[in-house]
């Protein structure tokens, strides 16, 4: 095994700490796009066809013409340096992944939540979760063609998000854009004050 080049290996021999991330949102919000974008590896998805029977419970308003939908989980790996590694892992949106979702959020230090100002209300859900997990989180607006603007005041009211969890925007398909929304959430981890031990 020892012939096997550095190149070769799934992390570098010189990696000491992986760090697991979320990106969880609501239906067809980015997610998969997200994960794909800032992934230095193909990225894992588990994505399916959608069919006449989740028609009837995905709602479609503003992404009519989706036709597949992650049905497990994405994955995707971001080498930060020569010792630290992040694994991106994308949820579920619909809730009827909720279970599944939450055995996902064990682990994670966080979630990085995408949300779309056409349908800001489903991102009320996920909120929700997170709360009850106690995963602390930092919330990106994703950008869709033709959507409407609003303040960050009026967003961060909106969703009645408390004035220390980050608020940003980004683009899911743009890397840079996707990026500054990560470094957003990474800080607002690494502020928090740590919690005692009990």
């Amino acid at each position: 095994m020892d012939s096997v080049l550095a190149s070769e290996r799934y992390v570098r021999d010189s990696v000491q700490t992986a760090v697991k991330i979320l990106v969880v949102g609501h239906f067809a919000v980015g997610k998969t796009t997200f994960v794909g974008t800032l992934s230095e590896i193909p990225p894992l998805r588990t994505e399916e066809r959608m069919t006449q029977a989740g028609a009837l419970v995905d709602d479609l308003r503003g992404v009519e013409g989706k036709t597949t939908t992650t049905v497990a989980l994405d994955f995707g790996r971001l080498t930060l340096n020569d010792r630290l590694v992040l694994y991106l892992f994308g949820a579920p949106g619909q809730q009827r992944f909720n279970q599944f979702w939450q055995d996902l959020s064990r682990g994670a230090l966080g979630a990085l939540v995408l949300a779309d100002t056409r349908r800001l209300e489903e991102s009320d859900p996920v909120l929700g979760l997170l709360e009850e997990t106690g995963t602390p989180y930092g919330v990106a607006v994703n950008h869709f063609d033709g959507a409407r603007s609003y303040a960050e005041d009026e967003i961060r009211q909106a969703l009645d998000l408390p004035d220390e969890t980050p608020l940003v925007t980004c683009d899911a398909r743009e890397p840079a854009s996707s990026t500054r929304a990560l470094i957003a959430l990474v800080q607002h981890l690494y502020e928090r004050p740590r919690q005692e031990s009990p």
